[in-house]
């Protein structure tokens, strides 16, 4: 060993009790290099033992580690309330604390997984660096170093999430309402093909979903695209699976199309809109859900002052043979404190129309409710719930035909095969998912500004 590394690596040792917060990562990765010699690493282990033991405990600096140190403070007091109470729990039943820990019991598990993982990575560390260890033995800790530093990514992505406040329909089934923006024909055909998109992806996965809505558009008639579109004016597919609208949730907004309709003679490129909304839909039973919602109850979201509702009956319009124009069987519901207004058309019976009509009343009035209550539904509105915010300004998601891509502009993902995004395949699964963790990631910042308002504002009362 030349007397110059030498003189670099005291340099370093001594540094390091100083800046271990900054080198750790670095001490770590020059422990496990497949390129450093015995004497080396010798020397590395005998002045930073102390910060390698640090590291694997619970209270290792954030720094080693991509969690904001506000996120991890607050997972550790949180797991501390839940170990607290599931030991009060343990001496007598009480039904508040139960539900308590149920809430935070995800918090806990998350980051004791995470801390496993920390812990498994410090000691592979070690075991790769330590010069008395078999040669075969370090050679497999430093390859099963790589595989552990992803699941570390991945448990600090999990532990995020577990730290973001459910939202309060994540367990309800869900409401998916279609309906064409800027675009004229071609954007109401393209509002079918989203419809079929979704209805396929519910009929893959093993969803029960119903349509509750299906309304073509008047003045296009019956005509139908080369594609087999429908000019589709509006449509509502319920998705009755408890937690539906967690899964659906980030769907919600402008979704665009660019192609060249089958009406177009010069082959020109066009563009046009679909707006998507999902809204919660509360259960038939208490077993279809994660739990019973009571309609008569003034405090439920779900709650509609019949008095309040204005109920008009009309002659059915559109295609339907015989029965349209010729019974009252259409409703339309108006809610009169918020202007909200239903119509409902596509069964034959009155009945059913006004049972299709009230569900989705409660459910448009549910998330206004919510999204009034929130003060933070600023986060929530640009992919779900108000109508003046979804334009075409706001494209969440672009499908592009010439170029077989699908591209979501929220997440940066772009994919390719179309057919198998529009057809409800594994392809859309990947789209999903990457703009579900797009919206995990906006909710996670959110918690992370809250936390750091709420360390200042403490820190500025204990300095006064």
């Amino acid at each position: 060993m030349s007397v110059v590394f030498m003189l670099y690596l005291e340099i370093f040792c001594f540094s390091f009790n100083h800046l271990n917060h900054h080198l750790e990562p670095l001490l770590l990765s020059m422990l496990a290099a497949p390129w450093i010699c015995r004497s080396c690493a010798r020397a590395l282990r005998r002045a930073p033992q102390r910060q390698l033991a640090r590291f694997a405990s619970n209270d290792a600096p954030s720094s080693s580690s991509s969690l904001a140190p506000s996120l991890l403070q607050r997972a550790r007091s949180l797991a501390a309330e839940h170990d607290a109470l599931q030991r009060t729990l343990n001496n007598g039943f009480d039904a508040a604390k139960a539900k308590r820990v149920g809430e935070l019991r995800r918090v806990a598990t998350a980051l004791e997984d995470w801390d496993s993982a920390r812990s498994s990575m410090a000691e592979l560390a070690a075991m790769a660096a330590d010069p008395e260890q078999d040669p075969d033995l370090a050679c497999i800790a430093r390859s099963e170093l790589d595989g552990e530093r992803a699941k570390l990514r991945a448990l600090e992505k999990k532990l995020s999430a577990s730290l973001t406040p459910q939202h309060p329909f994540a367990d309800l089934p869900c409401m998916i309402e279609f309906r064409p923006g800027p675009g004229g024909l071609e954007g109401r055909y393209f509002t079918d093909s989203l419809f079929k998109m979704y209805k396929a992806l519910c009929a893959r996965r093993g969803y029960r979903a119903a349509v509750l809505k299906y309304e073509l558009a008047d003045a296009a008639g019956d005509q139908s695209s080369a594609a087999g579109e429908s000019p589709l004016q509006e449509a509502v597919l319920e998705v009755q699976d408890a937690g539906a609208y967690d899964v659906f949730r980030s769907e919600a907004g402008m979704h665009r199309v660019q192609r060249i309709p089958s009406t177009e003679s010069k082959g020109r490129v066009h563009t046009s809109a679909v707006a998507v909304w999902v809204l919660p839909s509360f259960p038939e039973s208490a077993s279809a859900g994660a739990h019973e919602v009571d309609l008569d109850d003034p405090e439920s979201d779900f709650y509609v002052n019949p008095a309040e509702v204005k109920i008009e009956t009309m002659r059915a319009r559109g295609a339907g043979g015989q029965h349209v124009n010729k019974t009252e069987s259409a409703i339309r519901m108006t809610h009169a404190p918020s202007g909200t207004v239903v119509s409902m058309q596509d069964h034959r019976s009155q009945q059913r129309n006004r049972e299709a009509a009230w569900k989705v009343l409660r459910s448009r009035i549910a998330s206004q409710r919510v999204e009034k209550r929130e003060e933070e539904a600023a986060r929530l509105r640009s992919s779900v719930l108000s109508r003046g915010q979804i334009t075409r300004g706001d494209k969440m998601r672009t499908y592009i035909y010439n170029q077989d891509r699908c591209t979501d502009h929220r997440a940066g993902l772009d994919v390719h095969n179309l057919p198998d995004v529009l057809g409800g395949g594994e392809t859309l699964d990947r789209v999903m998912g990457a703009a579900r963790e797009w919206l995990v990631a906006r909710e996670v910042e959110g918690v992370v500004a809250e936390e750091e308002a709420r360390a200042g504002s403490n820190g500025g009362k204990k300095s006064s």
